[in-house]
């Protein structure tokens, strides 16, 4: 069996894809917050922010993370289309568990629902990028530590989607992703300490790209549009803030009428 490890450049890949863990989640809740307190079009576009930030967080961070994966005997490579297709799982299942908890009547029902939902899309994002990856030997999987992974990925997906119902405060949404971080890291290395290899020595080339190649300028892309994401939503007003102003002009032309009506 050929050796693993999972951080082959120390503490920098599982720090790193800790903190984009935890950045999708933060501009995750904030764009369900304002979400939560907007209405029509606006609502909706709030939500596909959301989904979008938390499946891109949730995607990077596996990825980067896998920049420290190695086996010993063998080179490793990453089939595109496949790695392709599980950033698109991860982004549609999120959206699909923010549109039930941000349009759902029942919120219980739809937290659990959509909790579930994003959990299993999750985990499913992240054996979907296993299964891309390309290697000379066989690779299996420890049974009860996939489920462990697959419970963590539930209870972090539904944890996340109660605090965007719940939590509002710039202080608590930080809190609350940092919490999340650790959980999606966690289930991340959950599944990787149930993966085994049995390596089989060959000189033939591997299909597919190396991280290098591929992974890490789409995972540097990924991670510039979270921060400008982040940046966009920093600066955009909140409803309240809305609400201020459209008052304070409000306010603004009643006395300007005023002021008319007494020198006419």
């Amino acid at each position: 069996m050929g050796h693993l490890d999972h951080a082959t450049f120390g503490w920098l890949t599982p720090a790193l894809s800790y903190a984009m863990a935890c950045i999708g989640a933060a501009l995750g809740l904030r764009c369900t917050v304002r979400a939560l307190g907007a209405t029509g079009h606006s609502r909706r576009n709030w939500l596909v922010t959301a989904a979008s930030a938390i499946g891109t967080g949730i995607w990077t961070m596996h990825f980067v993370a896998m920049l420290g994966f190695g086996v010993s005997g063998t080179d490793i490579r990453y089939d595109v289309p496949l790695t392709v297709l599980s950033l698109l799982v991860a982004m549609v299942v999120v959206c699909a568990g923010v549109f039930a908890v941000g349009y759902g009547r029942d919120r219980t029902r739809a937290l659990l629902i959509g909790g579930l939902t994003t959990g299993l899309g999750v985990a499913s994002m992240h054996y979907l990028g296993m299964a891309a990856v390309r290697l000379h030997g066989d690779v299996s999987y420890d049974p009860m530590r996939v489920g462990l992974s697959v419970a963590i990925a539930v209870v972090a997906a539904t944890a996340a989607l109660w605090a965007a119902l719940n939590i509002k405060s710039p202080v608590a949404v930080t809190l609350a992703s940092l919490v999340m971080g650790a959980a999606v890291s966690s289930m991340h290395y959950t599944g990787m300490f149930a993966v085994h290899v049995e390596v089989t020595p060959s000189g033939e080339s591997l299909p597919g790209a190396t991280a290098m190649q591929f992974i890490f300028p789409l995972a540097v892309g990924l991670g510039s549009y979270l921060f400008l994401t982040s940046a966009f939503v920093a600066l955009s007003p909140t409803t309240g803030e809305r609400e201020a102003s459209a008052s304070a002009q409000q306010a603004d032309s009643a006395a300007a009428g005023r002021r008319q009506a007494r020198t006419a």
